[in-house]
């Protein structure tokens, strides 16, 4: 478990109380994860198993369905407020219930039915002008290893695959559908705020909890 996830888990700081937080920050986090998240302009996110709890319900119709945390919304809503990041979603499925969920959300990239999603890094990045370095994946199994693998920062959910724990930048106290994505909003927007401060105030004081 890394140290800002520790503050996650052991404290019941709000979302809100920013100065505390970031106090904390300043202590605990890695000065290299706090500037790789920092440079973020961009949050790609997996669908299933981060949004939702990778839980599969139907309906009386035999409809597929799907529960969204509503605090993962209002991530996505002060990502774009207070950090000005963008929110894109990639999922190898097709349910109605994403679109309603990106529409909702005034998600700005959205990519349905995608087996490959490295195969479209190249046009996301063609198409904003950033760089691969400004862009942030979270994602909870094996078919997102490649992007996770080819963008600046990297997270995934607390219940995602060991080879997904193994190499992310950052891996969430909260599990897949539980909150996961607000987590890592609140990382962003926070990092942000600490690095334009001090830039070089941040001790590096713990060793190999990021991966």
């Amino acid at each position: 478990m890394n140290d800002f996830t520790k503050l996650f888990a052991t404290t019941n700081l709000d979302y809100g109380n920013t100065a505390l937080r970031n106090r904390k920050l300043q202590t605990n986090l890695d000065q290299n994860v706090l500037k790789k998240a920092a440079r973020i302009k961009l949050l790609l996110t997996d669908c299933d198993g981060v949004l939702t709890d990778a839980g599969v319900y139907y309906g009386e119709n035999g409809e597929v369905l799907k529960k969204f945390n509503i605090r993962d919304g209002m991530g996505v809503e002060r990502l774009r407020k207070l950090a000005n990041v963008d929110t894109g979603i990639i999922t190898g499925e097709t349910s109605p219930s994403v679109v309603a969920r990106a529409a909702k959300l005034k998600i700005t990239e959205l990519h349905l039915g995608c087996k490959d999603k490295l195969a479209l890094l190249p046009d996301i990045l063609t198409r904003t002008g950033l760089d691969a370095s400004e862009v942030a994946f979270i994602g909870d199994d094996v078919n997102d290893l490649e992007i996770q693998q080819a963008i600046g920062f990297s997270a995934c959910p607390a219940d995602a695959a060991r080879q997904n724990k193994a190499i992310v930048d950052y891996c969430c106290n909260a599990k897949g559908g539980e909150g996961c994505l607000r987590e890592l909003a609140e990382l962003i927007i926070d990092a942000k705020q600490i690095i334009s401060k001090q830039p070089t105030a941040i001790p590096a004081i713990y060793e190999n909890h990021y991966t």
